[in-house]
This record gives C-alpha cells, sequence and structure tokens, in this order.
C-alpha cells in the first residue's frame, strides 16, 4: 500500500513537470501607442560637425523614455521612402500631409526595420505593426524614433 501511494505521488509530479514544459512562454508584453504619446519630445538646435550646418536635435520625454526597448504597436499610413519600396516609414497622417510635405512634425513618422524584408504596401495603406522601439537622439541620418524586427500585426 505504501508503495502504491509513493507511485501515485512520484507520477503526478511526473506529469506536472512534463506538462509544464510544454507550457509555452509568453511572448514579450506588447504595448498599443497612440500618436500622441511620441509628442513627449521637445527639441534643441545644434550644430553638427560633420555636415557643418545645425538641426534639430531630440530630447525625449519620460513617457517615451519609459518605452524604449520594448514591444510596441501602432497604427498609421505607410510610406515608401526609397524607389525600390524597401524602406518604409509609418506615419500618423497620410503623404500628403506627412512631416516631408510639411504637414506635421519629425515625431509623426517611425522609421521601420522589417523582420522579414520584402513585403510591398501601397502608399498610404493603413495598418498596425509592432516593434521594438528604439529612440534616436543623435543620428540625423535616421529618424527619432525607429522600430526594429518589425511585424504587421493588420
Amino acid at each position: 500500500m505504501k508503495l502504491g501511494k509513493q507511485f501515485r505521488k512520484l507520477s503526478w509530479i511526473l506529469l506536472l513537470g512534463i506538462s509544464g514544459a510544454f507550457v509555452s512562454k509568453p511572448e514579450k508584453e506588447e504595448i498599443a501607442i497612440t500618436w500622441e504619446t511620441l509628442t513627449d519630445i521637445t527639441y534643441n538646435r545644434k550644430f553638427n560637425k560633420q555636415e557643418e550646418m545645425y538641426f534639430m536635435y531630440p530630447t525625449f520625454g519620460n513617457k517615451v523614455k519609459a518605452l524604449e526597448g520594448k514591444t510596441v504597436s501602432i497604427r498609421g499610413y505607410m510610406i515608401p521612402v526609397d524607389e525600390t519600396g524597401e524602406f518604409y516609414v509609418i506615419s500618423a497622417k497620410p503623404m500628403a500631409q506627412c512631416f516631408f510635405c510639411g504637414g506635421s512634425g519629425p515625431e509623426s513618422l517611425i522609421e521601420l526595420d522589417f523582420r522579414k524584408k520584402g513585403r510591398r504596401f501601397k502608399t498610404d495603406e493603413i495598418r498596425t505593426i509592432k516593434g521594438v522601439l528604439k529612440l534616436n537622439p543623435e543620428d540625423v541620418e535616421h529618424l527619432n524614433y525607429i522600430l526594429t524586427s518589425v511585424e504587421v500585426v493588420n
């Protein structure tokens, strides 16, 4: 009788251990953000020696700093930036009103670095995307906000 109880106890321990091995770990928590969130930013005019001209450099507020390195999702307008359709940004506004056309500020755009390359989007195609947020306070060759490992949500 004693052996039977120990066997059942051992069986339960093994069963729980094995079932725990098949439980998938949850993916990183995704934070849905809005374009309003990204307005927690100010700009300072500084001289760039390499380019020999002045640029407006961002200073990110605490709300935005708290999101750096986190997986975020946002909905906006897809805008191709190069002729090949390989490089995209997502915008708070359609192409005719986006930052490049003078209708918004640089905080209304996010540079996208897709996990899988090659997908094409129509200009102003509305999509929700997710990726890891990187803040860019210095490199004038890139936007202030960059999403890496980007995937299309819908």
